[in-house]
């Protein structure tokens, strides 16, 4: 492999020929053998930072055009379009476990647009620090990538993902109105109701969580940019973080911001914690969503069996003809890691020191991770198993007439202890609860039948 010679304030270090890193990247890279080719810096960071770029260079230019002309601005401004493009994510292969404040990756960034643009022309224009990183620190630009790109990850992909599953569920609430069945609580029989209602259960928590996840969005949109090293702003231009919030709104097509106190906006990850804390209750709202299905659709013969789900692949390597509820399971792991990846957020959230939080690459990283696997996650289940519920009535009917908390509806006729003695009779004797009522002589068979209707039971206050 060829090298060439790179420098910093450190001295020099051997390059590969072939990047357009620098020598702080390049030292990174070799002091950080952790996890490299897997826990890499996210994608979403680096477009992020993109934008970042080329919006500190927009702004640059207005507030200070003799140190960043018209020509740097533009030339900045055409590598971090290449950026957001993916042109250059050869170029990013730095390790979330790095320096805590991100710097490497900002350097990263920086060196990557500089020599980009200096190789092109054969001449050094660009200077990564004096240039590129002008008005900035890695102290505000990491916080603000992070921020950046937990916002547009979630409005592009978590958000859609959401709402298609509402949607898959609207539909069948439709469809089910008119099929009751048996309620459960504890895991044991409860009283009837509609299997529409059971089915607006899971939408609503899905629009609830939704809503959660907004609520945090709007902490999200606060940016850090313009703190510069410790949130004083020092080597900024006055209202830099202004500036640059309205560029990125101009950009990206989402609001942003310039946090107003910049010294919780460089040590303080509570906007991260709070929304990741409703991705999280969504991520179990999930997960027991996924497992009242797959309860459902538990059997086919020695199971619930009360819903039909796709059919998507074999099994079992072993047993012939098993079918597995393959997607709740994929659903329910995504959940678990998404608990995981909460604590170690919240954890580090914690590790705020002075003016400085210096675990915001593996929040960022965690936090992105979680936006990515769900909305993939949501997806798959929704397209792959949800759409295609089918409820096996006939189970549902023989289940309903099977159930003894039926008796619940001769409460308000018969007393509670009395309705007790009828359901205990029932089990007791292996007889229906009619016949049980009947025997105890507390109600003749037409007078139960009048008082005793699954759909009334369901809808007790009408469709």
């Amino acid at each position: 492999m060829e090298y060439r010679i790179e420098k910093d304030t450190m001295g020099e270090v051997k390059v590969p020929q072939d990047k357009l890193w620098g020598a702080q990247t390049e030292r990174s890279r070799n002091n950080f053998r952790i996890g490299a080719g897997r826990e890499t810096m996210p994608i979403e960071i680096i477009r992020a930072f993109g934008y970042l770029k080329k919006a500190a260079a927009i702004v640059n230019n207005e507030l200070n055009a003799e140190k960043m002309t018209d020509r740097k601005k533009n030339l900045i401004v055409s590598i971090c379009d290449g950026i957001i493009d993916g042109k250059y994510d050869g170029e990013f292969l730095l390790v979330v476990f790095q320096t805590g404040s991100g710097t490497q990756t900002n350097m990263n960034v920086n060196e990557v647009i500089s020599n980009a643009v200096n190789f092109s022309l054969g001449e050094k224009l660009l200077h990564p620090n004096d240039d590129v990183n002008l008005s900035q620190s890695s102290n505000d630009t990491f916080p603000t990538a992070a921020h950046v790109a937990a916002v547009l990850n979630i409005r592009a992909h978590l958000l859609p993902a959401i709402d298609g599953l509402i949607k898959t569920f609207k539909t069948l609430e439709k469809k089910n109105k008119k099929v009751i069945k048996s309620g459960r609580t504890h895991l044991m029989d409860a009283v009837p109701l509609s299997f529409s209602q059971e089915i607006s259960g899971w939408r609503v928590m899905l629009e609830k969580g939704k809503a959660q996840i907004e609520d945090g969005v709007k902490y999200l949109r606060e940016l850090a940019i313009g703190g510069t090293a410790v949130g004083t702003g020092l080597n900024a231009p006055k209202n830099f973080g202004e500036k640059v919030a309205e560029k990125l709104f101009e950009l990206t097509g989402e609001k942003f911001v310039s946090e107003k106190n910049k010294f919780h906006a460089l040590t303080g990850k509570d906007a991260l914690v709070f929304t990741h804390g409703a991705i999280k209750a969504l991520a179990m709202n999930l997960m027991k969503i996924a497992n009242d299905i797959r309860w459902l659709a538990s059997g086919p013969r020695c199971g619930l069996n009360e819903i039909v789900i796709p059919s998507n692949e074999p099994g079992s390597s072993i047993m012939p003809g098993k079918v597995n509820p393959t997607q709740c399971e994929a659903l329910t792991q995504v959940a678990a890691e998404i608990l995981g990846n909460d604590a170690t957020i919240s954890f580090a959230a914690s590790q705020g020191n002075f003016e400085l939080n210096v675990f915001i690459p593996v929040i960022a990283y965690n936090f992105l991770q979680s936006v990515r696997l769900l909305s993939e996650s949501i997806n798959s289940f929704n397209y792959n198993c949800a759409s295609g519920i089918i409820p096996v009535k006939k189970t549902m009917k023989r289940n309903l007439d099977k159930s003894l908390m039926s008796v619940t509806a001769l409460s308000p006729v018969i007393g509670y202890e009395n309705a007790a003695q009828v359901a205990h009779l029932a089990q007791r004797e292996g007889v229906s609860l009619k016949k049980a009522c009947v025997k105890l002589g507390f109600l003749t068979e037409r007078e139960f039948d009048e008082k005793v209707k699954p759909e009334n039971m369901a809808y007790p206050f009408g469709k």
